[in-house]
């Protein structure tokens, strides 16, 4: 007998779905910066507590070597079994809006099959327009604001939002093929790609997870109550600053990052924080400054401060 699983299966409980909903999509994977959409992902799962739609088989888009489930040990036997979720869910924002909410890892495997899911799945509840954020480490300062380049079919998103707009060529991730695809079908798509301080790219920076909502915000319209996650970035900026603030190297670091930055978005061409990078320190060159910080003496450290290593 052959085995032939189906991409997904529909939720036994799953409630009716209104038309004409704003979709969006959150995919954690390949270009995740700052954690910002793994943070968003457990924001949205925690505060909203969506219902589930469908589910997608882990069995057709997991490599489970590559990511391994989770597994609970207690003492001497096993008690719970933790694979990762991709879902289609109804959710309502923080004053009742409902929306379509597209949430879990990048598949590993079967992308067409996956965007012609989601593409058909768009279709049968008429959405009305579909956003995605993703994240990229970039030569920038923690000091300004978060910026982002915005692709797809709405170019008033994009001149309002996108500081840069590049002509290039770039490893492909799902969320991409989606909005491909979305795009071929004469759907209104944003893809959001936040531009996160390099030497934050493997914390988990409440900012970009911040930066993602307000960018599904202003896509949609949708409102998302963040002040835990503001209090969060403000601690967690507080650790940063103090990191730095005690090397003279980090801080000539950051004051070459800010003014880079700041003639970039004066409209210098000499001086672009994005374009060139020749004489900008490396993520690696920071993060190692900053564990020789941490190494040379006790401080209150916090496990969700940054971990920069």
């Amino acid at each position: 007998m052959s085995w032939n699983p189906s991409l997904f299966a529909h939720a036994g409980d799953a409630p009716p779905v209104p038309t004409g909903l704003p979709l969006v999509v959150m995919l954690t994977g390949f270009t995740d910066a700052g954690s910002a959409v793994s943070q968003a992902i457990t924001y949205l799962r925690d505060e909203l507590a969506p219902s589930v739609i469908r589910r997608y088989e882990n069995d057709v888009l997991l490599d489970y070597r590559a990511r391994r489930p989770l597994i609970t040990f207690e003492h001497d036997h096993l008690t719970g079994y933790h694979p990762p979720r991709l879902e289609l869910s109804l959710a309502h924002d923080a004053i009742g809006q409902p929306f379509l909410l597209l949430t879990g890892y990048e598949p590993d495997f079967a992308w067409e099959a996956f965007a012609t899911s989601v593409v058909e799945a768009a279709a049968e509840f008429a959405v009305a327009t579909v956003t995605w954020v993703h994240a990229i480490g970039m030569p920038v300062p923690h000091t300004r604001p978060l910026g982002a380049t915005v692709s797809g079919t709405r170019a008033e998103l994009a001149e309002a939002h996108s500081i840069w707009k590049p002509q290039t060529q770039v490893p492909a991730t799902a969320g991409h093929l989606i909005e491909y695809r979305f795009a071929e079908s004469g759907v209104a798509v944003a893809g959001f790609v936040l531009l996160v301080p390099h030497y934050l790219g493997d914390t988990e920076y409440p900012a970009s997870a911040i930066a993602a909502l307000d960018s599904v915000t202003a896509a949609t319209g949708l409102v998302f109550a963040v002040e835990d996650l503001r209090a969060d970035n403000e601690e967690f900026l507080g650790k940063v600053d103090q990191q730095i603030e005690a090397s003279e190297e980090l801080t000539a670091m950051l004051r070459n990052l800010e003014e880079r930055y700041d003639a970039y978005m004066a409209g210098a061409t000499q001086a672009s924080p994005l374009l060139h990078e020749a004489d900008l320190p490396s993520a690696d060159e920071i993060a190692a400054e900053l564990e020789r910080f941490l190494a040379s003496g006790p401080h209150d450290e916090d496990p969700r401060g940054p971990s920069l290593g």
